[in-house]
């Protein structure tokens, strides 16, 4: 089977070597194209580090092996890596957390948590505005798609691999529109997997919870960013982020690597942990149904972990016996290839095939009723009154201002003199009773507003569906 591999920088090239190597001394039977992708690549002028015919090799071989890679500081280079999950639909980040006790020095012994994070959207949509002086946006995007595929995959997960629980971690209490609609949608789709225990954490309370007693926890959804900073936490209380892979799954295409970054300070010193890269690659021979060669590798590495043969960040005085570079290391796996764990657990992987998530199918459109809409104003001044008075002018007909938010926080009618403001106003706009209104009419506000001389930098539209409220009140309101 042909794969696409890409070294990477940094500690890149150290790390994939030795995985390669541990790859071909297993007899994986695959063969690599290797791409050039990362920091060489943005430099050589490419913005998106990455070139056209990479990208072709990478679909056309549908399994990308990759090592960790550096976005340049500076210049608005984007995240290669965002760029591929979300380019290729990879939906779903899988990021299995064990601990490796007595081995691997950690507070929690018995911790074995997946973390499933969705993978595509949420603030990951890196979709970001100055508006005004003071203030910048970044758009937080949830749909329903997303939701239902990372959700289910969840579920899936724990059924194909006999998980008892499925915890779903969001801030619905604040986010009640986005992650509301995760929640939501966790709960409409738990209800099709009875089997399997499911519960839901507000997620500060539940991220205490996990670094705390992470032996609660089985199989863990959440949101993108939550994910991408829990599961490296989850990671590091096993041991370390060095010792933890992650797989990234979609419809056609997959991508497995390392959790951690680059570390370039450390590059060419054959002291990199070659681990984190190891159990991608594992977890890429079990999607690919290698699963053989997946447990052959596995207990090899778990035997060099138990044998005390340690690379620098997870060595220990009096629990590690060896202190040994990449080089070492990765051959110490090699010579363990026919080797199986006498304390740890060994590992045994059936074979129970891909996880297939139905593609998403559009529902009925519901009822959508256009009832008002938010103008957000650039406005240096400081006393809400006086913004309140120049937009009264602009009303129409019974179109009139209902109320006026600065980051978040109502201000008008009746805020507090102690509330700080910025130069960015939220102004709303609405009907007494709801009553539907039409574009045009917010297009006759904007007209009136720009002949009063008011800087109008966005606007959202307020709308009904099926007649439920589908945008926040103001904080106060």
């Amino acid at each position: 089977m042909r794969i696409t591999v890409a070294k990477g920088d940094g500690i890149g090239p150290e790390i994939m070597n030795a995985t390669l190597s541990i790859l071909n001394a297993a007899n994986a039977g695959l063969e690599y194209d290797e791409i050039r992708i990362g920091e060489k690549e943005y430099l050589s002028g490419n913005t998106s580090g990455i070139s056209k015919e990479s990208w072709k090799t990478i679909r056309k071989n549908k399994i990308f092996l990759k090592a960790p890679i550096t976005t340049p500081q500076g210049g608005g280079y984007k995240s290669l890596n965002v760029s591929i999950r979300k380019s290729l639909g990879l939906f779903s980040n899988v990021r299995p957390c064990l601990s490796l006790a007595p081995f691997i020095e950690t507070k929690h012994p018995v911790m074995d948590v997946v973390i499933v994070r969705e993978n595509e959207e949420d603030l990951y949509a890196g979709i970001e505005h100055q508006q005004t002086d003071e203030v910048v946006q970044c758009l937080k995007l949830i749909s329903r798609p997303g939701c239902e595929k990372i959700v289910r995959y969840a579920f899936e997960y724990a059924k194909k691999f006999n998980r008892k629980k499925v915890t779903c971690f969001s801030k619905d209490n604040i986010m009640k529109q986005t992650d509301g609609l995760f929640h939501s949608v966790f709960k409409e789709i738990s209800k099709e997997y009875p089997e399997i225990e499911n519960e839901h954490w507000i997620v500060d309370i539940g991220a205490a919870k996990l670094a705390d007693s992470p032996e609660a926890f089985d199989v863990i959804v959440m949101p993108n960013l939550y994910g991408d900073i829990l599961s490296d936490v989850a990671a590091q209380i096993t041991g370390s982020v060095g010792l933890a892979g992650s797989s990234n799954i979609g419809h056609t295409c997959a991508m497995f690597e390392a959790i951690h970054g680059s570390a370039p300070d450390i590059k060419g010193n054959d002291i990199a942990n070659p681990s984190g890269l190891i159990q991608g690659a594992v977890l890429m021979l079990k999607h690919i149904g290698k699963n053989k060669v997946a447990e052959k590798i596995q207990n090899a590495w778990l035997s060099t972990i138990e044998q005390g043969i340690h690379t620098r960040d997870i060595y220990k005085e009096g629990i590690s016996k060896k202190c040994v570079g990449t080089k070492e290391f990765t051959d110490a796996v090699i010579n363990n290839l026919n080797s199986e764990p006498k304390t740890l657990k060994k590992v045994e992987f059936q074979e129970k095939g891909r996880i297939e998530i139905p593609i998403f199918k559009r529902k009925k459109e519901k009822k959508k009723e256009l009832i008002g809409v938010d103008i957000f104003v650039h406005w240096s001044g400081e006393n809400p009154d006086e913004i309140a008075a120049s937009l009264k002018k602009i009303e129409q007909n019974n179109i009139t201002l209902d109320m006026i938010t600065n980051r978040g926080i109502k201000v008008w009618p009746n805020g507090f003199e102690e509330t700080f403001c910025t130069d960015h106003w939220r102004c709303r706009f609405k009907t007494t009773n709801n009553d539907v209104i039409t574009k045009q009419d917010i297009i006759n506000l904007l007209s009136s507003a720009n002949e009063n001389s008011l800087d109008v930098i966005k606007t959202e539209n307020l709308y009904l569906f099926d007649g439920k409220q589908s945008f926040s009140l103001g904080q106060g309101q």
